[in-house]
């Protein structure tokens, strides 16, 4: 059967309808990812994510969750879509003359897409973090103890204002004193972390959702790809949750002073082993599976269902089609 050409215009709308609407469900999981990744064993202000969001809400207001939001939808449309596309394209080209891609052309279109996805992802976490991550700095110089209602102590948040910083304010900052290379900041860690979770992502994707197809002529189902796009997010997240967090200490600018400084990859990790084990280095992998997850399954059915292909008038659209 004749291959059909893909369309760039299309990929692109459904990777960027897709990111704008996982961001919005799943955002304040991801800033209690970032918050329980960056504060250190022996200056612990979060027991876990439940807690990280409610002494969120508590000391910074409803929409204190959201801090950084408006950066990361503003980016993740062209995000998502390099990433989406870049792996639909590496793919069709991979596999001209080929009924079906071996595993390994699979998992050379999605190191295609990571490495693709990274020129706009870098500054995308670069600023987001920075927004994220002020409220525990705030929280834990606030840190306090005070009596409890029993007549022991215990440890509290106060709940003093923090000072808002756009994200505006602080690329201007970065460009001013490091150049374009300060939005770049952590690169390295990126690639690190993007280029194994799209080859353990997409051919896990793609060998899941073929198993859901009625027959080789159709498409698997709304919910089938849905569920397909979480397993394979949740496992690809999980996988590389170690990058993430050296990537997010790379990236964090603003540290307590008992905040140690690293001068690379390398560096990162050894630290982080030698003060605070092995285990430091899957803090909150529980939290980037429930935010990938998610996100990701969103993304295929979104994808899947065609939704740029409606808007271009290529093809009509049908919920229960796919």
């Amino acid at each position: 059967m004749a291959q059909q050409p893909i369309s760039l215009p299309a990929k692109l709308i459904n990777g960027g309808v897709a990111g704008m609407v996982g961001v919005t469900c799943v955002f304040p999981i991801d800033l209690a990812k970032t918050r329980l990744q960056n504060q250190r064993s022996n200056e612990r202000v979060y027991k876990n994510m439940m807690d990280c969001l409610i002494k969120t809400v508590r000391s910074e207001g409803y929409f204190g969750m959201y801090r950084g939001a408006a950066v990361n939808l503003t980016l993740v449309t062209p995000e998502k879509a390099i990433k989406l596309a870049a792996n639909d394209f590496f793919r069709h080209q991979l596999s001209r003359g080929e009924s079906k891609l071996s595993v390994f052309k699979e998992m050379l279109a999605g190191c295609g897409a990571g490495v693709c996805q990274v020129i706009i992802t870098t500054p995308m976490e670069m600023l987001k973090i920075q927004l994220q991550d002020a409220g525990r700095l705030m929280a834990q110089r606030n840190l306090t103890v005070v009596p409890s209602p029993t007549g022991g102590g215990g440890t509290m948040l106060s709940c003093s204002y923090i000072r808002p910083v756009s994200a505006m304010q602080i690329t201007q900052e970065l460009l001013r004193t490091r150049g374009i290379q300060g939005l770049y900041q952590g690169l390295g860690a990126t690639l690190m972390r993007d280029i194994p979770f799209s080859v353990v992502y997409f051919p896990l994707f793609a060998h899941l959702n073929q198993l859901g197809k009625p027959s080789e002529t159709e498409n698997a189902p709304f919910y089938w790809s849905f569920a397909s796009g979480c397993a394979a997010g949740c496992a690809a997240a999980v996988a590389v949750s170690p990058f993430d967090v050296v990537k997010t200490r790379l990236q964090s600018l603003n540290k307590s002073s008992n905040e140690e400084m690293y001068s690379g990859v390398v560096d990162c990790v050894r630290k982080i082993i030698h003060k605070e084990g092995p285990s430091a280095l899957m803090k909150g992998a529980g939290c980037r599976a429930l935010v990938i997850a998610p996100l990701f399954g969103i993304a295929q059915v979104v994808y899947f269902i065609g939704v740029g292909e409606f808007i271009l008038g290529q093809n009509p659209f049908s919920f229960y089609s796919v």
